[in-house]
């Protein structure tokens, strides 16, 4: 099933070497022992129709095909190298390839950055080679790569089928496990395997621009270690997922790219939460178990999407049934609910004591007959509730359990569920207690492009995924992004100033920036010394007062007793300004204070906190979650890339466990959430306007029933961009 028909603007170049028509193996070898061998093995058993040149001065032919002494002497073009030779060799070969034409270079070696300072050297030699000569390199310290329906086999791998699969792994280590699971399954197949190695020159966004343009690939799948360009990789998947689905298993809990910055929200980011939040932005299913790669590419790769997360189950045991439930609501989606005629429809052919709720417990209806599974299935697609078909069972080992005369209406049940699936546009996936023995009907169902199952665990998450594909495929795509907003010039003086004194914006600095946009903050003052206070108390007359004071030497205000709270009338002003001000000189008495803010006390709400990085690897980072002081316990919290669209920022508050208190729990009433997603989308616009402005936390923001109140506000700048 297609689900976009616009192909990406601009052709990859990697399609050039990546399904070459001739191949120089350079350091091919005779020894069976080395790559050099197992890769022309590879070609000339995978049975390859391009060109093979194996490069080696020493002799003269090897598996019968003849050698060149060197590149220079190959009679042909070259469209792919390679290099089975040592790192010290790279940067002469690499321009001994540019010299030649060769398009890419795969280079197996290590021994560049990854050991230090000398490789790190070597390996920027090779890539300045490769940009003078116009070669491309894969790796280095890559395991090589595959074109199955090229029949391009460089790392001689058997009984590996050609498929629809597409799979770029850091790890070689995992392409041999996909690789022995799918010849287990025996219907999955592989498209184009890369390993990115050091991705010193092509990185993830590169291969996975060339599995989206690729038309024997319907799905990419990628093992990530980490990423060299986070915002390009993430703009490719935003024009790659709505043409086919993306998988991404990301290894490890890391916190590549976190720094120690001294706001929540850099604390916060650089995780792996925010990683799998910035790759969901923009389509990517991802997985957290490497077992269920294979199982969530093959299904999205054969099924596409679902229109909902509403599921009905078909079920021919109870406790299977109950299982099903709580795994269909731990992975978020929904027991469709049926309609009476759709119940009325199944009582008909089921047994008395069937259950016709969702799940459907068929009970024994279909013991002697087990096509009544196939009918079930069929009046539940047909229900307008439903977007997805789950049987749960021993569907294929009828024949096994109960009779052998069975086998034929299984068979018949199978072809009646492959013209379902062709008929109705919606996903039905099959789990089965006899998959792994793999029984006739089974092995159809396969065959004709269902998803069979051995796991309901597995099953479910591919539900999950194409349930959350077509939500983002409904709701996202497509949608704008929020534009930045006009820099203001006033702003722009303010970060130079900051800048200029090598300091962050002061927190009434910060709000002005985010009043100035069309941010709801409070009204403030400012008094530089004791003899403002009078005129700052006649202002705010009997509101009750919050003051904090002002320096760009006391980050944690309060951790220096510098905030004082309730405060009403100029008394009272006063007195609060002394006690800061000796509390303050006491933490740090070479702190530069340049008075105390007043501001009126925030009503009751509920906090929330909402903060911006600019991470190394992704670019500019949004976040937003339950605030106050639990916010770096509890971690309760949502990223997304800036710039956002209106659904990033919905899906953000929707997307927290502790929604429900923003929905009013315990009898509070709910808070506006029109009002924090404009917020949202405020601070997007605005970050994208400044690149001034390196980090921001406003903390907390005091969501109401009415709006909201940012309370505190801090900016960070960024000291190596100054205004002009």
């Amino acid at each position: 099933m297609s689900t976009h028909d616009t192909a990406p603007a601009h052709r990859s170049p990697l399609h050039d070497f990546l399904a070459p028509d001739s191949i120089a193996i350079v350091g091919a070898s005779a020894d069976p022992t080395k790559r050099g061998y197992k890769a022309m093995v590879g070609l000339i058993k995978g049975d390859y129709a391009g060109r093979i040149y194996p490069i080696n001065p020493k002799v003269p032919e090897i598996l019968g095909v003849p050698t060149c002494p060197t590149l220079d002497d190959v009679p042909g073009a070259v469209d792919l190298a390679l290099i089975c030779t040592p790192a010290a060799t790279l940067p002469g070969l690499i321009a001994e390839c540019g010299r030649k034409g060769v398009k890419g270079a795969v280079i197996l070696a290590a021994g560049f950055r990854e050991t230090g300072a000398e490789g790190a050297k070597l390996e920027q030699q090779v890539l300045d080679a490769a940009r003078a000569g116009g070669v491309r390199i894969i790796g280095p310290n890559t395991s090589g790569m595959f074109n199955l329906h090229k029949k391009v086999n460089l790392l001689d791998l058997r009984n590996i089928k050609a498929g629809d699969i597409g799979f770029i792994s850091q790890s070689g280590n995992m392409l041999l496990a996909l690789v022995l699971e799918a010849e287990h399954n025996g219907h999955v197949g592989f498209s184009t395997y890369v390993g990115p190695g050091n991705q010193t020159d092509i990185g993830f966004n590169d291969y996975l621009r060339y599995l989206g343009e690729d038309e024997r690939t319907r799905v990419a799948t990628l093992y990530v270690e980490g990423f060299r360009d986070g915002q390009r990789f993430l703009q490719a998947a935003r024009e790659i997922t709505p043409l086919k689905p993306v998988v991404v298993y990301k290894s490890g809990a890391t916190e590549l790219g976190k720094k120690a910055a001294s706001s929540h929200t850099g604390a916060l980011a650089g995780s792996y939460a925010m990683t799998v939040d910035l790759l969901r932005q923009v389509g990517v299913t991802v997985v957290h178990h490497s077992d269920r790669i294979l199982p969530v590419a093959e299904g999205l790769g054969l099924l596409q999407q679902a229109r909902g997360k509403r599921v009905a189950v078909i079920a021919d045991g109870g406790g299977q049934a109950t299982i099903t439930s709580d795994r269909l609501s731990e992975a978020g989606l929904e027991l469709a609910p049926l309609s009476e005629a759709t119940r009325k429809r199944l009582a008909a052919i089921l047994l008395p004591q069937a259950s016709l709720a969702n799940p459907v417990d068929v009970a024994g209806s279909s013991d002697a007959d087990p096509e009544v599974l196939a009918r079930c299935m069929e009046i539940a697609a047909e229900d307008d509730s439903v977007d997805a078909v789950f049987l749960v069972g021993m569907f294929g080992g009828y024949h096994t359990r109960f009779a052998e005369s069975l086998l034929g209406g299984e068979m018949r049940a199978a072809e009646s569920m492959i013209e379902l699936a062709r008929r109705i546009d919606k996903p039905l996936v099959i789990y089965s207690l006899y998959a792994p023995v793999k029984p006739p009907a089974l092995r159809r169902l396969h065959e004709a492009g269902l998803p069979v199952y051995a796991s309901i665990e597995h099953a479910v998450r591919v539900l999950q995924a194409l349930g959350e594909r077509g939500a983002y495929l409904a709701h996202q795509h497509g949608q704008p992004l929020q534009p930045g907003v006009t820099p203001i010039e006033d702003m722009q003086a303010m970060f130079a100033r900051a800048q200029n004194e090598g300091r962050d914006l002061y927190e009434f600095e910060a709000k002005a920036l985010l009043r100035a946009h069309g941010v709801a903050v409070a009204e403030e003052r400012v008094a530089h010394g004791a003899d403002e206070l009078a005129a700052v108390a006649a202002h705010f007359g009997n509101q009750a007062l919050a003051m904090k004071v002002v320096s760009k030497d006391i980050l944690h205000k309060s951790d220096a007793g510098g905030v004082m709270l309730n405060l009403v009338g100029e008394a009272a002003l006063c007195a609060a300004y002394d006690r800061i001000m000796t509390r303050c000189r006491a933490y740090d008495p070479n702190a530069d204070i340049r008075g105390v803010l007043v501001t009126p006390m925030a009503r009751k709400g509920t906090e929330a906190i909402v903060g911006v990085v600019r991470d190394p690897i992704f670019g500019p980072v949004l976040m937003f979650g339950l605030g106050g002081i639990f916010v770096e316990i509890l971690e309760d919290v949502a990223f997304r890339a800036i710039p956002l669209s209106r659904f990033d920022a919905e899906s953000m508050v929707d997307q927290l466990k502790g929604r429900r208190i923003l929905d009013g729990a315990r009898g509070e009433a709910a808070v506006d959430k029109t009002a924090l997603v404009d917020l949202l989308l405020k601070v997007s616009s605005i970050v994208s306007a400044y690149p001034q402005l390196s980090e921001l936390d406003l903390n907390p923001v005091i969501a109401y029933a009415d709006g909201y109140a940012v309370v505190d506000a801090r900016v960070i700048t960024n000291r190596a961009v100054v205004s002009g």
